[in-house]
């Protein structure tokens, strides 16, 4: 087990594990730390608390100390500064006309570097502009180029839903969403409704889909042949929250429809799971 500390640069930022060393630092405490990108400020958004090994990236950083209110004054002159080198620079891409968005601007806390945060549809020859930012700044320049995802966790905005984006108020990583998660849980496939603000399948997709692969993997297809109480029928609609089935009723030459409860009926044959098992089957061996 290692002691460690996590400390957090953003709101919704991922959260980092650093060394405390003989410091004991509180839950939402300012500290100072050594990074890869050098010194910098965060909060410290989990307290001293053990951890295991695996769960560390090794060599550890230190935190260098609790942030001073100086260091906090320092911080609030480099937002300052960032909404002034954004003005700037929105004026230097105009000037060479690139093909770029500017999203956002930040200062490193030693105000070594100046990060510029852009969006484009493809490679961007900044190189002149570079060299004018440099000349203006008379610092290090990193022009780094984003995807749409990350273009909305840094602007923020509201969702569908009407609620702050989940990527700019508590997301810390990006996962992986597809349009099968739609499918299994019955959504419209129309990309209007399951897509956020930056175009992209909304994240929110992810949440439920371990319950839905769940429900999936206990509830007979549509089209399963099953025996319940009033006899044999086909499943015409799955309700797979309810945990019901409506199925298709064959008596005396009339077809009657009737909901039934999952646990109440019996599957004697199922072939879209077999299908689907049989895609499985073929996908393993691709």
């Amino acid at each position: 087990m290692v002691n460690v500390v996590g400390v957090r640069f953003k709101n919704a930022g991922k959260i980092y594990y650093f060394d405390p060393g003989d410091f004991k630092i509180q839950q939402d405490t300012p500290v100072i730390v050594e990074t890869a990108r050098g010194i910098e400020y965060g909060q410290a958004v989990v307290g001293n608390q053990q951890v295991n090994e695996s769960e560390i990236v090794f060599p550890l950083k230190k935190v260098l100390r609790l942030a001073t209110p100086e260091d906090t004054t320092r911080v609030k002159q480099n937002e300052q500064k960032e909404k002034e080198a954004f003005d700037v620079c929105v004026e230097k891409i105009n000037k060479h006309a690139l093909e770029m968005k500017l999203i956002d601007v930040e200062y490193t806390f030693d105000g070594n570097k100046i990060l510029f945060y852009f969006t484009a549809d493809g490679r961007v020859d900044f190189r002149e502009l570079v060299k004018d930012l440099a000349a203006i700044f008379r610092t290090r320049i990193e022009l780094r180029q984003i995807g749409v995802r990350d273009e909305a966790k840094m602007l923020g905005g509201l969702g569908i839903c009407g609620r702050k984006l989940c990527c700019a108020s508590f997301l810390a990583d990006f996962e992986p969403v597809s349009i099968k998660m739609a499918k299994e849980q019955s959504l419209s496939l129309n990309p209007t409704k399951i897509s956020g603000i930056c175009g992209r399948l909304m994240c929110c997709l992810k949440y439920e889909q371990d319950t839905y692969e769940e429900l999936n993997s206990k509830t007979p297809k549509e089209g399963a042949i099953v025996a319940t109480s009033e006899g044999k029928g086909v499943v015409i609609s799955v309700g797979l929250l309810k945990g019901t089935l409506k199925v298709k009723l064959d008596k005396e030459n009339q077809n009657v429809l009737q909901i039934f409860n999952l646990s109440d009926v019996k599957v004697l044959k199922d072939p879209g799971r077999i299908k689907e098992d049989l895609e499985k089957l073929k996908h393993i061996e691709d």
